[in-house]
């Protein structure tokens, strides 16, 4: 039987193809090197239009409509909604009676069941509380400044506001308001209008929102940036960053620049800032050129910076990439398999670990062979054959899996430091409402209006993580900033700090 050649896929006899003429065996290498390359974009393309949160950084937001529901884990019955079996509930609480309006004494009558008269005193009755609004009228303080005529030249002289009073017409509490509107519950300058309006029957204009505005980020710049200060020393550090736009209202983005909302995450404080870059430059200025603690972040180059030693690289980040590699066809596929099952092993451990079925020391045994294992993977993955502009899934399976050679030691940094967690979920939490603020309001029209949106976040983040009010927080810091004095701190009481840690 004659020698056959495997020309673009297609087995054909050697005599036939060296009587072939040279110009067909041209055409016929051209077009086998553009099907290679359409086969190589096709792939390339199909795998895009399959992301979604599983195995992309793309949020579960973006999965749209007609997404097959998530497998069951089990064949126990769905749980119904509302409270389950064995938790303990909550009830709403009573007012002291000091606190009330009014309260009223009922006795009853006579007995339910024989009808006799009846008296006495019950030293413990049944306590029913009606909480209502009382109608909101806003308190008005007038300054009349009066305005004479000297007897002796004729001038007018128009008295001044005594020192103690602001020259802003609207009041701390008022202000307070307004940015808690703006920030917390982030509302839009028309809907704080309205709300004033509607619920407190305060008239403002949308400049004056803005103005109150910027006055409280003003007021709040110092303790922002001792924040700022607290997390770049903190043991443990989460950052990660999003998309924020940022136009040149004010001139502060002549170029249109991409804006980016970075956040430094720790148990009790939180910092947040608005950056045109999303480069190493602006991590370590953000996180401090000297990182006296382990951050936890994902893969991304802007922290290739910092030492592996106190890096903790996100393991949610990492399984949406060993997922994408597994939903790939052929050698891909295989790799992404055994890498999830070692994933899946370490997260079992790892729940016993935060359950207190398993020891630290047991654990950190138990994980030696897994991570062997998994960097043993990753080489045999690393070591396949690609060419430098190779782009078929294989070879992007191939890139990744050399990339996460190059940190392995730091997927596992949590296992022998206490305190760090496997994955980045702490920092992602807190940019959930920056990312809804931004799809609201599209970004900032102005670099001041960036530096609101950072500060606003910090401040409310922070306190929230301490349960401290955030409305007396931005009253007192109104206060102090219109009697030029010292604002209040965000930062936590020692005692409080040294026993917080953030849980995944």
């Amino acid at each position: 039987m004659a020698e056959e050649v495997e020309i673009a896929g297609s087995r054909i006899p050697q005599p036939d193809w060296e009587a072939t003429p040279a110009s067909v065996k041209t055409l016929v290498a051209a077009m086998s090197d553009q099907m290679a390359q359409l086969s190589e974009r096709i792939a390339h393309l199909e795998e895009q239009l399959s992301k979604n949160s599983k195995n992309s950084s793309k949020p579960p937001s973006s999965d749209g409509f007609g997404q097959p529901p998530p497998a069951a884990k089990s064949k126990s019955k769905p749980r119904q909604r509302g409270g389950q079996p064995g938790h303990p509930g909550h009830r709403r609480g009573l007012y002291p009676s000091e606190r009330c309006a009014e309260v009223k004494e009922h006795y009853p009558q006579h007995c339910r069941r024989c009808g006799e008269a009846l008296s006495g005193e019950d030293k413990t009755p049944y306590r029913h509380q009606i909480v209502d609004l009382p109608s909101m009228q806003p308190v008005v303080h007038e300054h009349r400044l009066h305005q004479l005529v000297c007897a002796h030249c004729g001038s007018t002289t128009r008295a001044q506001l005594p020192p103690a009073v602001p020259a802003v017409g609207y009041g701390e509490r008022l202000s307070a308001v307004v940015g808690l509107l703006s920030s917390g519950y982030r509302q839009s300058h028309q809907q704080v209008v309205a709300l004033l309006n509607d619920v407190f029957d305060v008239s403002i204009s949308s400049g004056s929102v803005n103005r109150i505005r910027r006055e409280l980020s003003e007021a709040v710049a110092q303790p922002v940036a001792a924040a700022q200060q607290y997390v770049q020393g903190a043991a443990v550090l989460h950052s990660d960053e999003t998309s924020f736009q940022q136009g040149n209202g004010d001139g502060g983005n002549p170029s249109g620049k991409g804006g980016w909302l970075w956040v430094l995450v720790t148990p009790l404080v939180s910092f947040f800032a608005v950056a045109l870059s999303r480069s190493q430059t602006t991590a370590q200025a953000l996180i401090g050129s000297e990182v006296s603690g382990i951050v936890v972040s994902d893969r991304y180059s802007s922290y290739n910076w910092i030492d592996l030693a106190q890096r903790q690289v996100c393991w949610a980040h990492l399984k949406r990439d060993l997922t994408a590699i597994q939903e790939r066809s052929g050698a891909s596929q295989t790799i992404g398999e055994a890498l999830l099952r070692r994933e899946r092993h370490l997260f079992r451990l790892w729940h016993r670990v935060r359950d207190g079925t398993l020891s630290r020391a047991a654990f950190s045994r138990a994980i030696e062979p897994l991570r062997r294992g998994f960097k043993r993977e990753l080489e045999a993955a690393a070591q396949l054959p690609i060419s430098t502009k190779e782009r078929t899934p294989l070879a992007k399976t191939v890139r990744t899996c050399r990339k996460l050679l190059q940190v392995e030691p730091a997927l596992w940094t949590f296992v022998d430091t206490p305190g760090v967690e496997p994955t980045n979920n702490a920092a992602e939490r807190a940019l959930r409402p920056a990312v809804i603020w931004r799809r609201t309001s599209f970004g900032s029209q102005s670099q001041a209006g960036s530096e609101f949106v950072a500060r606003m976040l910090t401040v409310v983040a922070s306190l929230n993580a301490q349960q401290r009010n955030v409305l007396a927080f931005l009253t007192q810091a109104c206060r102090a900033a219109r009697n030029d004095q010292l604002p209040p701190s965000l930062l936590p009481e020692p005692a409080v700090s040294s026993t917080a840690t953030i849980r995944s």
